[in-house]
């Protein structure tokens, strides 16, 4: 459809498909191949398994990119919905209020997320996934929508730049560690330590804390770089092109963050310089990849698996925490454990919650329930 004479924003098929392949991994996804790796004992298993969870501090798993994934994935979305509210005639002031609403809104969540309604906000972590996202994107919105490209790259490289200056040149000597970058060394998590109530995630150090919110808005603004680009009519004519141009950027991104990662290492907890462009490289290359398979080459039908979780994220994150699937899960397939051999439980567990949850989202898909922030 169209609005007067401006073309309607097309909604990416392939974003939903990432997103959803993003969210598959935390809804039980990993407990499928780590139950596959304990079941077979083969080498790739065994190895995909030990990428399903974090690094304790430098260095990269799989794991550790879902999370970012999910704020680049937040970032590319943006421009799309930014130019449909300009298509309708929005406010500015409408959108600016949408912007910061949705970040508060996130971070109250996640606070919700964390037990925060228990009360014992002495004991309470205000740090959180959803509260990371929030904070990340609102801001990265904000300097998307006040700047032109060329002043949104020199953001996006003070703040990568500026963070990495800031730990080299004011180390923490709080706790007595002399190295800068470690965990109680560094200069973000002492500022946690000070101004953050509550509790830290790590006791000493929170990896969702106040100030390496800094260099995640460099995440969400990879993920509107992405966006404008695919909105643009740049190689509107050649989409093949454009999907391999998002490779390439991707490419590059891997090697800054490889090449960095020698003087300011990788790491998710401290969401280094060099993680937000390492993993913002590799989220773009699986995104490039989706792309072409799905909105190039138009090869959907396999994606509608992810589809179904990439329209409900909030949702599944939420009652995940909140309810859970483990009863379900005993509920449908307890049986069918109590029968196997136990080497078989992991696997069918992982299976069993991750086919409960899917069923719950494609419910809420077939009624159009979604819950939207």
């Amino acid at each position: 459809m169209e609005n007067g004479n401006k073309p309607a924003i097309k909604r990416l098929y392939s974003l939903d498909a990432l997103r959803g392949f993003d969210m598959f991994w935390i809804m039980g996804g990993e407990g499928i191949f780590i139950g596959l790796a304990s079941l077979t004992g083969w080498p790739i298993f065994t190895w995909w398994a030990g990428q399903l969870d974090h690094v304790p501090w430098h260095g990269f798993h799989f794991y550790d990119m879902i999370f970012p994934m999910f704020l680049f994935i937040a970032g590319i979305s943006f421009p799309f919905s930014l130019a449909k509210r300009i298509s309708n005639n929005d406010s500015r002031q409408s959108i600016y209020k949408h912007v910061i609403m949705r970040g508060l809104i996130l971070v109250l969540l996640g606070i919700v997320y964390n037990n925060g309604i228990n009360f014992n906000f002495g004991h309470l972590r205000y740090g959180s996934v959803l509260g990371r996202i929030g904070l990340a994107w609102m801001f990265a919105a904000l300097i998307f929508m006040n700047t032109k490209l060329s002043w949104r790259i020199v953001w996006f490289s003070c703040l990568l730049l500026g963070y990495w200056f800031l730990l080299l040149l004011f180390p923490a000597h709080d706790l007595g560690s002399t190295d800068v970058f470690s965990q109680t060394g560094n200069l973000t998590s002492h500022i946690d330590r000070l101004l953050m109530p509550g509790k830290l995630y790590l006791g000493n150090h929170d990896p969702e804390g106040l100030f390496s919110t800094i260099p995640a808005i460099g995440t969400a603004l990879l993920g509107m770089f992405t966006g404008e680009f695919l909105l643009s009519q740049y190689l509107n004519d050649k989409p093949l092109k454009k999907a391999l141009y998002l490779a390439l950027a991707a490419v590059a991104l891997m090697v800054v963050g490889q090449i960095w990662n020698l003087a300011f290492p990788i790491n998710k907890n401290l969401w280094t310089s060099s993680f937000v462009c390492f993993v913002g490289g590799l989220s773009l290359f699986l995104f490039s990849i989706f792309y072409l398979i799905i909105d190039v080459l138009e090869y959907k039908k396999w994606a509608f698996v992810f589809v179904v979780i990439g329209v409900n994220p909030i949702t599944i994150y939420l009652t995940e925490r909140i309810v859970g699937f483990t009863k379900a899960n005993k509920f449908f397939f307890g049986g069918l454990t109590s029968i196997m051999p136990a080497t078989w439980t992991p696997f069918i567990e992982g299976f069993g919650i991750t086919a409960c949850a899917w069923v719950f989202l494609y419910i809420l898909y077939k009624k159009k329930v979604f819950l939207k922030v």
